[in-house]
């Protein structure tokens, strides 16, 4: 299968790495920093140097490929999906940006080819966790989703480290956040709903954030009172990050506050994925509790950091799955439609079943 990689950055990288060494793809990956692409070229990888921001440079870096697997900023997403469409190529991408995941299902309406937004962690596989343990209620009462990309060792006030795309991280913090309360859906404020909890003796804060549903809101619409997603992080992060949002006003002003948290906060290789999804409701009569917990740790032998083994895995096992023909051939598909059984046997989506499952939760 012919893929076309936009991208070349820290993810880009690892998904490359996968398909490309797995022996059914034929990776050509396409981005416009030369060092990058000299990072990425390999057995059965290509390269091709374009400005991924042209639509021209896109089409043509498009046609002639099975599918399109777009590893840019949120901000490209509906423009890259569009020339998918006018290349004819199946597209999947990363996007967590509500905006352009509805751009793009509207180009998927009748389209001839396959249009799979959101395939990363969250949004992503943390959706398929949830509506794989939602089945086996009769009645659902709460739906909680809950996902932290941290470092292993913070240091600094924040106690957080650039662990992936500054613009998606900045991007979930500044935009209405989608939910389900009292059976309706509602739209919540970022940064707000803080809560406590603990896993296997640590201590972590959640907070609402942008997009970590991906189309779940549309899924469980009538069948739960509550489904909410938040971010986790260490105790602290939320009240700085408000202080640089709304009372410094950065928000308004978000070029500005990427500078600074590049060129203030490290970045590290040495992170660590939660993944955390409480499902609650009556089976058989009975009210119910079920939890998936998970961590999943950096590999220094590869290497790969947490969030590189979790996003690169989520996007692959979904064109894996596709190619392998368990998963529409066309139209909008969400992850959802993903079997959690069929994602953790896939070859790609193994690397959250051989993640450390968490036993301790307070």
């Amino acid at each position: 299968m012919k893929i076309s990689l936009l991208g070349a950055g820290h993810i880009g990288q690892a998904i490359a790495r996968l398909l490309g060494g797995s022996g059914d793809y034929e990776v050509h990956v396409v981005d416009r920093d030369a060092a990058a692409l000299a990072q990425v070229a390999g057995a059965r990888i290509t390269t091709r140097l374009a400005d991924t921001a042209d639509a021209t440079a896109l089409l043509g870096a498009l046609r002639g490929q099975d599918a399109v697997i777009n590893a840019l900023p949120y901000r490209f997403a509906t423009r890259a999906a569009t020339q998918a469409l006018a290349a004819g190529v199946h597209y999947f991408d990363l996007t967590e940006d509500v905006a352009a995941t509805r751009a793009i299902r509207r180009l998927a309406d009748g389209a001839p080819v396959a249009f799979m937004p959101q395939c990363g962690l969250a949004p992503g596989f943390i959706g398929i966790v949830a509506h794989h343990l939602s089945l086996d209620f009769e009645a659902l009462h709460e739906v909680k989703m809950r996902v932290g990309a941290l470092p292993a060792f913070p240091t600094n006030a924040l106690k957080y480290n650039l662990t992936w795309s500054v613009d998606g991280l900045i991007n979930e913090y500044c935009h209405p956040c989608e939910a389900i309360h009292d059976g309706r859906p509602i739209e919540l404020l970022a940064l707000e709903g803080l809560e406590h909890f603990s896993l296997d003796g640590t201590e972590y804060e959640a907070f609402n954030t942008s997009g970590g549903l991906g189309t779940l809101c549309e899924t469980l619409a009538g069948r739960t009172r509550l489904l909410d997603y938040k971010s986790v992080r260490y105790p602290g992060h939320r009240d700085l990050m408000r202080l640089l949002l709304e009372e410094l006003q950065l928000k308004d002003d978000t070029e500005t506050l990427k500078t600074i948290l590049r060129r203030s906060i490290p970045s590290t290789m040495q992170d660590v994925v939660l993944v955390f999804v409480t499902v609650s409701g009556l089976r058989r009569g009975h009210l119910v509790q079920e939890v998936f917990a998970r961590k999943v740790f950096a590999d220094r032998a590869a290497p790969l950091s947490a969030i590189q083994i979790t996003t690169a895995a989520g996007v692959c096992a979904a064109v894996d799955l596709f190619r392998e023909g368990r998963l529409p051939r066309c139209g909008f598909i969400r992850q959802e439609q993903v079997a959690l059984p069929e994602f953790l046997a896939n070859r790609f989506g193994s690397a959250y079943q051989q993640s450390r499952q968490v036993e301790s939760i307070g």
